[in-house]
């Protein structure tokens, strides 16, 4: 088991966000987690970094208990952070953006002045090339497509060293060509790195394609959880998420 949550609960006043949602994810899984809007699905996945504090509850990742850890402590131990909006430097290039995370994993800050633009060069054309960047490592970053956007992203998150990837709607905005291209590079990122993925998504051909497994919420609560063909054909899950996407 890489990551536990326990009686995880959060409120905004008197909203009700997260309640009480329990979930467990297996080392190497990918792992969908769906619902309409306002669910609470990218909440979840502030508290489990704890971008937001939790109201009560507890999370775990590999065994120990992280719940309450800083942010940043909880990135060094190995949970990688991707957002529906991208965070990225748009002045600086692909190789800077990818550099930068490197560079701060490693504790080194000062490199950056050191060593000039070679600093961690290797490690960052290596992260580049696995998201098939690799070509683009000059090119600004606010110049690149948005689904390149997103890619870079990812290869900054991996620059970080995770174990556990947690994605918020990683195929939002780009075509549906682009969106399998992501999705399969995500699936790939599992074997070639060792990764377990948490990722939230609206689209239900990238969730029934790509998922191993999916967690249902709706208000706050976690519904259910089961494999992908189990949801498609789950009637609660069909009638009040899916719609005619299901069918």
């Amino acid at each position: 088991m890489i990551l536990r949550t326990l009686d995880l609960d959060k409120y905004f006043g008197s909203l009700h966000a997260v309640d009480n949602v329990s979930l467990d994810v297996e080392e190497g899984e990918v792992r969908a987690i769906i619902g309409p809007n306002g669910a609470g699905k990218s909440t979840f996945l502030d508290l489990v970094s704890n971008r937001t504090r939790a109201t009560s509850g507890r999370v775990f990742f590999r065994e120990g208990e992280i719940t309450g850890l800083p942010p940043h402590t909880i990135a060094s131990r190995g949970i990688g952070r991707c957002f529906q909006v991208s965070k990225l430097f748009p002045g600086l290039t692909a190789f800077d953006n990818v550099q930068i995370a490197c560079i701060s994993r490693s504790d080194k800050a000062y490199d950056m002045f050191s060593s000039g633009n070679e600093t961690h060069r290797d490690d960052v054309l290596r992260h580049l090339e696995s998201v098939g960047l690799g070509s683009m490592k000059h090119d600004l970053a606010g110049y690149l497509s948005y689904g390149d956007q997103r890619r870079l992203e990812i290869a900054i998150t991996l620059a970080m060293k995770p174990a556990l990837l947690l994605l918020d709607e990683p195929t939002a905005g780009v075509s549906r060509a682009e969106g399998h291209d992501l999705m399969r590079l995500v699936k790939g990122l599992v074997a070639d790195q060792s990764l377990t993925i948490i990722f939230i998504e609206h689209d239900m051909d990238m969730v029934f394609k790509y998922a191993d497994k999916v967690s249902v919420m709706h208000l706050g609560r976690l519904m259910t959880t089961g494999m992908p063909e189990e949801i498609r054909t789950n009637e609660l899950v069909r009638n009040i998420y899916l719609g005619d996407k299901a069918k």
